[in-house]
């Protein structure tokens, strides 16, 4: 079992006697109760790394799943696509089924009602019944086979942009609109697949550095980026770091500026929600807090994943924060506050 590592470097003058804030909040993340099994966390504070802490079984070769966190991997190859002038936000969605009919209510879906998670489709995240969730069974079950086929037959339920509805469908079919785009005539899963791939690799993979980053796919040939992708903590603060620097990595452009721009920007159903990021603002959280917004900093924005997934950006601090681990629903609320004190133990930058 590989032993629990930390590094840990003082970047102001601390007491001399006892932990600093920062230490406490680390360790709070890692014994304290309510908060879950937490099994990695990496801070960046102006690209340098401060703390790397891992709990004992886990370490800097172990690749953690994203879970939601796929969605903001999701979201940056789209901004790639739109930097590129090959997908317009504003226009309808490019998804063959709902224009083959000049009446279906879908083909008045636009690109940017999918990536705000207001789409209007008649999609549900959890149920109830659990196993009755359309999102279960794409990835799990009777509709796992092709999940984009399953996500783009649902029929609209709301007004495209009237309302957020939190769905993994929603990115599914940005991810079946991505291989579309980049390679339209692959028509075999394994066109598909390997189109793909190379995309990841080349617009994300390779500029950022993420050598660990894999994501999965379906049988049809189309990315899970919705929930499935897998790295090393260190490589998603890399992700983090690349958006806090404007999407420049090594003096070289990743992501679009104004990309970086866009997912930070709230959108009009819900307060709390970016460019499949959220954000720490209150809002239409699913009836919880996506974050602290009651503690700051406002301008905070994540890539968070189901169970306890943070990939957290605070532009105004300089910091990147990465909390990877287990931590049930149920125990969000000690968890919050927790990450809220480990961001805040760090003062902002000059």
């Amino acid at each position: 079992m590989r032993s629990s590592l930390i590094l840990l470097v003082s970047l102001w003058a601390g007491p001399s006697i006892g932990k600093t804030a920062t230490e406490t909040a680390v360790d709070q993340l890692f014994s304290g109760k309510a908060i879950g099994e937490t099994r990695a966390v990496v801070v960046l504070q102006d690209g340098k790394p401060v703390i790397e802490r891992y709990a004992p079984g886990y370490g800097p070769d172990n690749r953690f799943i994203s879970w939601s966190m796929a969605k903001s991997v999701t979201s940056t190859l789209l901004g790639t696509l739109v930097a590129a002038g090959k997908l317009d936000l504003n226009a309808p969605a490019p998804v063959p089924a709902w224009h083959r009919d000049p009446a279906d209510p879908r083909g008045k879906i636009k690109l940017i009602d999918l990536v705000y998670m207001s789409s209007g489709l008649a999609h549900s995240e959890t149920g109830p019944p659990v196993e009755g969730a359309d999102t279960n069974r794409a990835l799990f079950s009777d509709e796992s086979n092709d999940a984009a086929a399953a996500a783009e037959a649902a029929p609209l339920k709301y007004a495209p942009g009237s309302r957020f509805e939190y769905s993994t469908l929603t990115t599914v079919i940005l991810d079946d609109i991505i291989v579309r785009t980049i390679a339209p005539g692959a028509t075999t899963p394994a066109a598909r697949r390997a189109a793909m791939q190379a995309f990841l690799h080349d617009a994300l993979i390779m500029p950022s550095g993420m050598a660990s980053l894999v994501c999965e796919y379906d049988a049809a040939g189309t990315m899970l980026g919705g929930s499935f992708c897998h790295a090393t903590a260190r490589d998603w603060a890399k992700f983090g770091q690349m958006y806090l620097d404007n999407g420049v990595v090594g003096g070289k452009r990743v992501v679009a500026a104004p990309w970086v721009a866009f997912v930070r920007k709230q959108s009009p159903t819900n307060p709390a929600y970016g460019g499949q990021f959220w954000l720490n603002h209150p809002g239409n959280a699913e009836g919880h807090p996506a974050l602290f917004p009651d503690q700051g900093p406002a301008d905070l924005y994540s890539a968070i994943g189901h169970l306890g997934q943070y990939v957290m950006v605070a532009p105004s601090k300089h910091l990147v924060v990465v909390r990877l681990g287990k931590t049930p629903d149920g125990e969000r609320s000690g968890l919050l506050p927790a990450l809220a004190a480990l961001v805040n133990s760090f003062p902002d930058a000059k």
